[in-house]
């Protein structure tokens, strides 16, 4: 029954595959973007003056947005001050304190959670503000908020056609493991069952063997599907 077992632990990693695609866009976060791409300007209740922290932090986090990344506070802090500053657990501690400034002041928000262990993430919630001192201040060109339209609607495209091809991929591979399994199973009875005879055993072993290649080429197709080009 090794081979069963062998077909449970494939199923078991399609699971943990599509698990690990999650570093991809939720619908939550693809539809913050879009809000953050397409917002007017904000009134913040903090000075955005080039040079404090308030100012480098939000263009920081800007500079990741464009990107359709969603930094936590190691992130920024490694980008803006270098990995040395980032392993300061006192200065990351005083980053933090400012970004929640920043949040209460209408600058950025942070997304819900994926995971409760994950990091908390941040996002402009524009890329334009009137800051305290009545100052408009721009975070990204007209060109940049385009190209960066432009990559989110051919990544939400990309990620739409990949879902729908994994969603069918697992549902031939749980066809495939369940009929593999069940005959497997018969297979095993015909051996141990004298009235069952050799030519239930050898249709019933054939079935399972034809099973299991057909869903090893269900999962080859999975991994294609799911590894970027």
């Amino acid at each position: 029954m090794s081979e069963a077992f062998i077909i449970l632990i494939s199923i078991e990693n399609i699971e943990s595959g599509e698990t690990m695609s999650q570093s991809e866009l939720t619908t939550s976060e693809a539809r913050f973007l879009q809000e953050t791409l397409r917002a007017d300007h904000k009134i913040g209740a903090i000075r955005l003056r080039e040079g404090e922290y308030q100012y480098d932090l939000a263009k920081t986090i800007a500079s990741f947005q464009l990107e359709l990344r969603f930094p936590n506070v190691r992130d920024v802090t490694t980008r803006r001050y270098g990995e040395e500053r980032a392993n300061d657990l006192p200065f990351v501690r005083k980053i933090q304190t400012i970004l929640k400034k920043m949040e209460k002041s209408n600058i950025v928000l942070i997304l819900p959670k994926k995971k409760p262990w994950e990091m908390q993430k941040y996002v402009l919630s524009s890329f334009r503000f009137l800051d305290a001192d009545n100052k408009l201040v721009v975070f990204a060109t007209p060109e940049e908020i385009q190209q960066s339209e432009n990559l989110l609607h051919s990544t939400s495209k990309r990620q739409k056609t990949a879902t729908s091809k994994l969603k069918d991929v697992r549902i031939k591979a749980f066809v495939f493991a369940s009929g593999a399994i069940m005959l497997y199973v018969a297979s095993a009875w015909a051996v141990i069952e004298p009235t069952a005879g050799p030519i239930v055993f050898l249709i019933a072993f054939s079935l399972s063997v034809l099973s299991t290649l057909l869903l090893g080429r269900v999962l080859s197709q999975r991994q294609l599907h799911h590894d970027p080009p």
